[in-house]
């Protein structure tokens, strides 16, 4: 009735003749078994929740403190074609005079200053990110760490943004909805107290995050995938990320990892991949994928 498929993280039992994928060779660099019809469920982000390790905290909240992920600049060619075109005095920024409101002030004031020339320029809206964090069991020790760390950082340089968090392994649990009050040390803790374990199945925390941009503008909207990309349970993740309206992928490449399937989920999902090996490469991958 089934047919074992072996791979780095123990053992996919798919059923004969009702796969939606065949496994085949895998890619360079990997293990992964590809794609099979088992079933992922939604369940509590405290699920087998373990306490975290002082140490390991106080290391992970260190970790945090250095990915201060650094804004975009604010220059005008950096706006340029971002966010919405509106009306307002000049600051030394834009070049492009609202005529017909700079008349209005001109008639009332002969004699302006700089800031009475209204100019057109554009204005940020609020992003809207969901990050999907991968808790598989090839995820342990300093993965999970930085990981974790990565959470809180990022959460932290997001407050004035709409922010959601998503951990994954076969499973996967909601930390945090779209739009809710962000608490970076929380998001730590919670990240520190799941144990990896499982199978990655990388498909279901992309449509789950599709899910939860569904109301917001595509030009808002993204999706930011931390994995080693070894995906072995579940439907072909590639579909999913066609349907996002961006998705970009940090690869972690210190140990197992499947970077060509990596890269082809960011191209489907209209972004980029960066690789990391430690921490420190996570500031200033995050940093150019937020100025792109």
């Amino acid at each position: 009735m089934f047919e074992p498929s072996a791979g780095s993280g123990g053992m996919v039992l798919q059923p004969k003749g009702e796969k939606r994928g065949t496994p085949g060779k895998p890619p360079p660099g990997t293990m992964a078994t590809g794609m099979t019809d088992e079933d992922a469920s939604l369940v509590p982000g405290d699920l087998d929740a373990v306490p975290a390790d002082p140490l390991v905290r106080a290391k992970a909240t260190e970790i945090m403190a250095r990915l201060a992920i650094p804004r975009p600049r604010t220059d005008r060619s950096a706006r340029r074609g971002s966010g919405t075109l509106a009306s307002m005095r000049y600051s030394y920024g834009s070049d492009e005079i609202d005529l017909d409101r700079t008349l209005e002030v001109l008639a009332e004031k002969p004699f302006p200053d700089d800031e009475d020339i209204i100019v057109r320029d554009r204005v940020r809206t609020r992003r809207a990110v969901v990050l999907a964090v991968d808790v598989s069991g090839s995820m342990k020790g300093e993965r999970m760490q930085s990981a974790a760390a990565t959470v809180g950082a990022l959460s932290a340089e997001l407050q004035r943004d709409a922010l959601g968090v998503i951990a994954f392994w076969s499973d996967a649990a909601v930390l945090l909805d779209l739009g809710r009050p962000i608490r970076p040390l929380d998001l730590l803790d919670t990240m520190l107290q799941m144990p990896a374990r499982g199978l990655t199945n990388v498909s279901f925390p992309l449509e789950l995050a599709a899910q939860q941009l569904s109301r917001v503008p595509a030009r808002d909207a993204r999706v930011i995938l931390l994995s080693d990309c070894v995906h072995n349970a579940g439907p072909d993740p590639r579909i999913a990320a066609a349907r996002l309206p961006r998705l970009d992928v940090l690869i972690d490449v210190s140990g197992e990892k499947d970077i060509e399937l990596g890269r082809e989920l960011a191209a489907s999902g209209h972004g980029t991949a960066q690789l990391i090996r430690t921490y420190r490469d996570v500031a200033p991958a995050l940093s150019a994928l937020f100025i792109t």
